[in-house]
Parts: C-alpha cells; structure tokens; sequence
C-alpha cells in the first residue's frame, strides 16, 4: 500500500460529559455521570480508523498554537497520523453531552479560521500535491474542505464526503454532495426515508450513496440504483463517539482493496463496532489517554 488517503477536515480536543439524559431548555441542576478529554472531530476519526486498517492517511486540519493543538498533533502523530498542519489561530474544541444511548449535544468552545487560499503558496503546492497522488480524497465539512473542492476534482482522485445528519436544504452541504464520487450521512434530519434523496444524489452524478441507521445498520444505493443493505454489528456499547467515521473508514479500506459494495459495507459495520467499544475515537487511543 504504498499510496495514501488524504483527509481534509477538523481535529479537535474535546471534553465528554456523560449525563442521564440531555438538558432541557429550562434553569436547572444535573450530575454527570462521567466526564473526559479525548481527541475529537470527525476528520480525526476518519484518520485514525484507516490507519488502524493498515492505510496511509495524510491529514490536513487546522490548529492554534496553544496546549490543546499541541496535545492533538502529539496524540494523532502518536497513532500513525501523517499531519499536514494549516495555522487557524486557535485549535477546535468541544463539550460534548451525551447519554449512554448516544444522544449528543455538541457545544464548539473555539473554531480555527481557514486563513485561505493563497496566505501559504508553500502549503497550496504541498495539498494539490498530496490530493494529486492519493489514492482517494475525503473532504469532510469545513471551510478548509470546500475551498479545496476545486483542487479535489482538479486532482482526478476519487472523492469521498460525510454530510453527517444533512437535512436535505443546507446551502453549505451542496458542493460537497455536487463534487462527491461517494457521499455518507445519517437519516437524523433528512426524513422518514431517505431514499429519495439519496436516488438524487446519484442522478446528480454521485456512484455511492450510504446512509447509517444506528444499530438497524446501513443502506446503501450504488451506480445503477441498486440498493444494498447491511446489518449492525451487534457489541457492547461504550460511546458512540466516531462509530460513523469508522463505519466510513472500513467501506472505504475494504473499496480500495478491491472488495464489492457488499463485502465493503461489511467491512464497515465490523469496523464500526470496533470503536464502540472505546470512549476514543479509536481503540489506539486507549494506550495513549487510558481505556
């Protein structure tokens, strides 16, 4: 495997805190059930998933010079993370409520500003280079990910997207959908069913639509709108955390070894249960941060 997977997207430091059920919108007092930091954001578990499968990955996110930048770049490189580090001003974090069921509040504490294309000529000819000889892009969403959008379809390489809970009318999800090859979400926003959007992605040109359905599994559309479906996984449930990135991460190692949709799809959902086991993203973080 001597070609890489490049990611562009967000890397964060997030503190967790498990709670009985999700605050309602009213003053009032509840305890945690647990609380921890750990390296956050969905690029981050896209990138430790591959690598754990065994593939290169070249990670592109952006960072501050503060502690917690520090403390991500030092735990990914830890974890066989390639970075490619952009200057945001200051690193991603989060507060993330959850319950044990995986219902989740996500509060962003502090987002990095992609300073743009241009402000590092240097940077630009590296990421056109890196895209260039990967052998598949994921853009997921951020402005840093859609600015790469052209130098993405310039480059030639397949392009893989995760439009997470898209509710089916976000102008910001557009050109990633429009410029995709394989497009992942979950149906938490976009309806009962979710087929019908996924069917206009692929007449939009798309060749792989997969939506996660929790612990009912996955199902899928190829090419010629054939739909494809997969089972969970069944496992103890830790957190809930990165389970999706996984999900995408083995369907997308399994692809690049030449396996089918179906064979990838279930290679996705073994993936997937790999990492509900952690409160990580990823189980190689469990040596690095403690189980």
């Amino acid at each position: 495997m001597s070609e890489h997977v490049f990611i562009a997207g967000p890397a964060s430091w997030n503190r967790i805190v498990v709670l009985d059920r999700l605050p309602e919108p009213v003053p009032h007092m509840q305890f945690a059930l647990e609380e921890y930091e750990t390296v956050g954001a969905t690029s981050a578990g896209k990138a430790l998933g591959l690598v754990g499968l065994g593939r290169r990955v070249r990670l592109h996110a952006l960072f501050g010079a503060d502690d917690d930048g520090a403390r991500v770049k030092r735990l990914l490189a830890q974890a066989g993370v390639a970075l490619i580090a952009g200057d945001g001003g200051v690193t991603e974090r989060h507060v993330n409520l959850m319950t044990r069921a995986g219902e989740r509040v996500s509060l962003f504490l502090s987002t990095p500003a992609d300073p743009g294309e241009g402000s590092d000529a240097e940077l630009d000819a590296e990421l056109r280079h890196t895209m260039a000889d990967a052998s598949a892009l994921i853009l997921d969403l951020s402005e840093l990910s859609r600015r790469l959008i052209p130098a993405a379809k310039a480059s030639g390489r397949p392009i893989w997207t995760d439009i997470h809970d898209y509710d089916g009318e976000s102008g910001f999800h557009r050109p990633f959908i429009e410029a995709a090859d394989a497009i992942f979400m979950n149906a938490d926003r976009i309806g009962d069913d979710p087929l019908p959007f996924m069917r206009s992605c692929i007449e939009g040109g798309a060749s792989l639509v997969v939506c996660t359905l929790g612990a009912d599994g996955a199902v899928a559309l190829d090419e010629r709108m054939t739909r494809h479906d997969v089972a969970a996984v069944p496992t103890t449930v830790r957190d809930t955390n990165g389970a999706g990135d996984a999900f995408m991460a083995g369907v997308l190692d399994a692809t690049l070894a030449g396996s089918g949709l179906d064979e990838a799809l279930e290679a996705g959902a073994r993936h997937a249960a790999s990492v509900l086991v952690t409160r990580h993203l990823h189980p190689s973080l469990d040596a690095l941060l403690g189980a």
